[in-house]
């Protein structure tokens, strides 16, 4: 019975002792502390790096995690939390769900958020009353206040800007999934970004469909509320992976009609996408939401491009015709020119040639003659100026 005891607690202490981290966690703790300096701008940090272990949940791809205080020079203290993922999509992924799901006591007091401009701090932030949410490259950061809540906030947007400019931008923009969001009157609200089934489940817990997406491949799935309708549109890497998953889908959702179970309002393939339309008022509006959704193809050649020659072609042509087009309209605008300069010039000459004719006294060098003014040109000769009769008698 004693041997018995102790195989018991010995295994009660295995199974409820904490796991520790493996070297390639470590190493990954390790580097994310590496970068949070000793100083960002007029900002010290007091205290080493120490790890941030409840955020490590494993829904977004984790690698790392490390926080770190930091005084200002009014004497505030700031925190920086941050957590390294394996892609910009894992990143962002994790900005919409901490956002998404803030304390409703927070919200509550006044703490919507404000979405900053892009490029403001990192590549996309959100700032609340007492913190700062934002995700730059593969790194999500959460700049906040210590002590006293709601008070002295002015330093957090600086020192979330110093720290955003220390780190890599990755590809610097937002996922090309959330750019094919409909842009239809009233702005699409509560943005969330799944990488994979466990984070697209804790987005819709109540939607069994989305069971059959499968995450292979580097499947992503954005969704946005529009109104009461909540629109999700999954991305599959290649046309088998969405036809696949396309024939998945309609039989689950036929399932779930048979059961009387909760099922999307409209579904349909849309290129390599995967569209949903949940809790539509009815179905026009919901295949009206679907319709607003493009996908757009883009073939790339892995090597060499059988069709440069054509390619080629097409870009003389088009330089070609490009110059021509060109020459046309310099030449064009020059002869333009040219004849509204001579025009000008030519005008204001004539202007005052007639008006020195009007002017100026006529003269001829016809002497004592006499001579007919048949074309009315020269001026009458003034009577007071001809010499008399009698003074050439005189001479």
């Amino acid at each position: 019975m004693r041997l018995i005891g102790l195989l018991l607690l010995f295994a009660s202490v295995l199974v409820f002792a904490p796991v520790p981290k493996t070297h390639g966690e470590e190493v990954a703790s390790i580097a994310a502390a590496k970068l949070l300096p000793d100083r960002i701008g007029g900002f010290v940090a007091y205290g080493a790096s120490r790890p941030a272990a409840f955020f490590r949940s494993g829904a977004f791809n984790e690698t790392g995690e490390a926080t770190r205080e930091y005084l200002a020079v009014t004497g505030e203290r700031l925190s920086i939390t941050l957590v390294s993922t394996k892609s910009d999509s894992s990143a962002y992924a994790l900005l919409t769900s901490k956002v998404g799901s803030y304390p409703k006591s927070a919200a509550a007091a006044g703490a919507d958020p404000q979405i900053l401009k892009s490029g403001a701090v990192g590549t996309a932030s959100y700032l609340f009353r007492d913190c700062l949410f934002f995700y730059k490259g593969p790194v999500y950061v959460v700049v906040g206040q210590m002590g006293e809540k709601g008070k002295h906030l002015a330093p957090i947007e600086p020192l979330a800007r110093g720290f955003a400019e220390l780190l890599d931008k990755g590809e610097g923009e937002l996922p090309a999934l959330v750019k094919h969001l409909p842009d239809i009157p009233g702005a699409p609200q509560n943005v969330r970004y799944a990488v994979n089934a466990e984070s697209l489940t804790d987005i819709l817990p109540d939607q069994t469909v989305t069971q059959s997406i499968g995450f292979e491949g580097g499947t992503e799935v954005v969704t946005a509320s529009y109104g009461s309708s909540q629109l999700a549109i999954a991305e599959f890497t290649t046309p088998q992976l969405a036809s696949e998953n396309d024939w998945n889908i309609g039989v689950k959702i036929r399932e779930l009609w048979s059961q009387g179970k909760p099922a999307p309002t409209a579904y349909r393939r849309v290129g390599n996408y995967a569209v949903f339309v949940f809790n539509a008022p009815n179905d026009q509006s919901a295949n009206q939401l679907i319709d607003q959704v493009k996908y757009e193809q883009v073939v790339q050649w892995l090597g060499d491009n059988p069709n440069w020659l054509k390619d080629a072609q097409r870009q003389y042509t088009e330089t070609t015709l490009g110059v021509f087009v060109s020459v046309v309209k310099a030449s064009g605008v020059a002869a333009l020119v040219c004849f509204g300069i001579g025009g000008l010039v030519g005008g204001l000459l004539f202007a005052r040639r007639r008006a020195q004719q009007t002017t100026a006294e006529a003269y001829s060098d016809a002497g004592g003659m006499m001579r007919l003014n048949l074309d009315e040109l020269s001026a009458e000769p003034s009577a007071a100026r001809l010499i008399g009769s009698k003074s050439s008698d005189k001479l």
